[in-house]
């Protein structure tokens, strides 16, 4: 068991599925954007409280073999489990392009518009092919009547800025979205 994982930092970016062929190989479904941090010697969290080293990983056939694993009897004990990383392990696996963000640094940034604050991002979501952001609207706004929460989506020409350091992602045309939910 390892000691270097915090629950409350943890990510699932992968369920292993059932056994395939006689030797221990898995199904793997990837439940992330990074399919790339999934590699031989890759070491990952496994059900929240032990590690395990992927042997062999063919993205392919979506298939994955555990170090140490060579029988079907063995795998079947990970039939289901889950995978998980670290917020830092992420950070350093995994490759964002320029004006990319990871949606843990997005949670809790605060959304103004022309100065104004509308709300904090309380979720991230992926509807279809685009991204939204889910706002918790300002106090002082739901007093005035308007919906406590909100989608806006998250990509041009609704949003101006992100700004993970500050955590403030400014946006235009948010208020009519607001007014209108």
């Amino acid at each position: 068991m390892s000691n270097q994982f915090k629950e409350n930092s943890l990510i699932h970016i992968a369920t292993i599925g059932k056994t395939v062929g006689i030797k221990g190989d898995m199904k793997f479904h990837i439940k992330c954007d990074f399919p790339e941090q999934f590699k031989s010697g890759a070491t990952f969290l496994i059900n929240k409280k032990d590690t395990i080293t992927l042997s062999e990983v063919n993205h392919d056939r979506g298939i994955i073999k555990i170090a140490g694993i060579n029988t079907v009897e063995d795998a079947k004990k990970f039939t289901n489990a889950s995978l998980y990383s670290t917020y830092e392990d992420t950070k350093k696996n995994c490759h964002l392009d320029e004006g990319q963000f990871f949606w843990f640094d997005i949670l809790g940034c605060a959304v103004f518009e022309e100065g104004k604050l509308l709300g904090s991002v309380s979720e991230v979501e992926r509807i279809s092919v685009s991204d939204y952001l889910s706002i918790k609207t300002s106090d002082d706004l739901v007093q005035t009547g308007l919906s406590k929460s909100f989608l806006i989506p998250y990509h041009k020409p609704f949003i101006i800025s992100t700004d993970i350091d500050k955590k403030v992602i400014t946006v235009v045309g948010a208020m009519d979205i607001l007014e209108a939910s």
